[in-house]
């Protein structure tokens, strides 16, 4: 019953529309008590401006995507801070990077429960424009230490024919890139970029939506760019 707000939230500002969408592209963003407050601000600051670069915008506009934002963090605790809403234009694009960076933070003590936010976007993509493409962009700091196994939502997503794409954040040594590889993402060219701490992320976020978004950006050049650093 809880996945119902969800995905009721997700429609409230999905205009109709007659045009193809070749993306749908659900961004989730972990707001668990490891991130403190300067460090969220980081990751939105990081993606508003993300969801400005030209290619960013260039390539959401082209393939009329549809795009929404969730917070997550414990077991039971997902907002969905953007519903599903439509680039079309520049304008909707700046639109879209103007509310997440004005994004009010929804949680700040609880602990990370990937498999039920995993479980969550399902229920929030079912309810998607129908788009050639679907994706889950998961961004987090830390392993998953509470609620349903992660496995239960990665099957989800994956019988949806949804892709999970990740962003993690390694802010020790206990290798959270290989613990994503291993248990988070899924489907055909799924991907992790790995941000070396938080004042890292702006810039691999921005290599990640472009990987996602744009077409012309190859598989080769962006693993260059992961495993050397270099743009």
């Amino acid at each position: 019953m809880r996945f119902l707000n969800v995905i009721a939230a997700g429609l409230l500002c999905f205009p109709a529309s007659a045009k193809a969408c070749e993306l749908a592209l659900l961004l989730t963003v972990d707001v668990s008590g490891s991130i403190d407050a300067e460090e969220y601000r980081v990751q939105m600051d990081g993606l508003a401006a993300a969801l400005r670069d030209g290619i960013v915008v260039e390539a959401l506009v082209a393939q009329e995507a549809a795009v929404a934002l969730m917070q997550w963090t414990g077991e039971g605790r997902q907002h969905v801070s953007v519903p599903w809403s439509r680039i079309t234009s520049a304008q909707d694009a700046e639109d879209l990077a103007v509310r997440v960076g004005q994004m009010r933070r929804q949680w700040s003590r609880y602990s990370t429960a990937i498999g039920d936010a995993l479980l969550a976007s399902a229920a929030l993509m079912e309810a998607a424009p129908s788009c050639e493409r679907k994706v889950v962009d998961v961004s987090g700091d830390g392993p998953s230490n509470e609620g349903p196994l992660v496995e239960y939502g990665r099957k989800r997503l994956a019988e949806l024919g949804v892709t999970i794409n990740a962003v993690v954040i390694e802010t020790d040594a206990s290798d959270l890139t290989a613990y994503f590889w291993e248990n988070v993402i899924t489907g055909p060219g799924a991907f992790v970029v790995t941000a070396q701490g938080f004042e890292d992320y702006p810039r691999r976020i921005r290599q990640k939506l472009i990987r996602e978004v744009a077409k012309q950006v190859s598989n080769t050049s962006v693993s260059f760019v992961e495993t050397t650093g270099k743009m």
